[in-house]
This record gives structure tokens, C-alpha cells and sequence, in this order.
């Protein structure tokens, strides 16, 4: 048998799962190679650190205790939060949404005295709005 087969089996092995003439050929294998055996050693010593590190069965009512008291932790939460604050906080919230829409649509309005300002960097702006048909775009590559 070859070490990879023996690496492959190996755990199968050292569990007792594979075929009796499977389990006579690995450890026939492990009795000739001492690489294999080493590794099958240090195999076996890990998965009994495994086993005894295995995590005990837990209490069957653990979940539902859990449960309950997550439910009567929801229901405390409702009893002591009076309606009129279950309700007067969604409609404050509604009220600041609206105030800071209405400031976002005052913010962005232009005040009415600078118009008169404003047409007249639009109409110094004007020469430079074609730009580019002023010079050609080879000349500008060129340079």
C-alpha cells in the first residue's frame, strides 16, 4: 500500500471504519513505514485531545428557558413604554423629516435681490462657453 492511500484511510483507520482487509493492509503499511507511523501517532494524539475536549450535552430546557425569558423581557418592554410615547414617536420623527426637507428646499432657492447679479456673470461667462470652437483642438495637441 502506498502513503497516500495510507494518509487517505487513515482516519477511517485509527476510527475502526474501514474494511478488515483495508485495516490489515494499513497497519501492515504503518508496521513497515516509519513516516506513516509517526504521522498516524501524531494523528491519534490529536483526535484524542478532540475527544476529550468534546463539549457536554447541554440541558435539554436550555432553549426553551431561553425562550421564555426573552418573551417576558418583550412583554416587560411593552408594559413599561406608555402608549402615548409608542406614538408620539413616529410623529416626531415625521415632523423632522419634514422640517429638514423644507430647509433643504429654502437652502437651495436663489435669493431674489442677487438676480440681477447673476445675469451678469452669465453674460461675462458667455465668450467662454465655446471655448474650444474659438481654437481648433490641434493647436491646443500641438502645443
Amino acid at each position: 500500500m502506498k502513503c497516500n492511500s495510507v494518509h487517505k484511510n487513515l482516519i477511517f483507520f485509527l476510527e475502526k471504519e474501514l474494511p478488515v482487509s483495508e485495516m490489515e493492509q494499513v497497519k501492515q503499511h504503518l508496521n513497515e513505514c516509519a513516516d506513516c507511523a509517526l504521522f498516524a501517532a501524531e494523528m491519534k494524539s490529536t483526535l484524542r485531545i478532540l475527544e476529550n475536549d468534546k463539549v457536554s450535552d447541554e440541558n435539554p430546557f436550555f432553549y426553551t428557558r431561553v425562550k421564555a425569558r426573552l418573551e417576558n423581557q418583550h412583554n416587560e418592554q411593552l408594559v413599561t413604554r406608555p402608549v402615548l410615547l409608542r406614538i408620539l414617536q413616529p410623529v416626531a420623527f415625521s415632523i423632522l423629516l419634514l422640517l429638514g426637507i423644507y430647509g433643504g428646499f429654502k437652502l437651495g432657492e436663489t435669493p431674489k435681490n442677487t438676480l440681477v447679479s447673476s445675469t451678469l456673470s452669465e453674460q461675462e461667462m458667455v465668450p467662454f462657453w465655446n471655448e474650444m470652437e474659438a481654437e481648433p483642438i490641434e493647436t491646443f495637441l500641438m502645443e
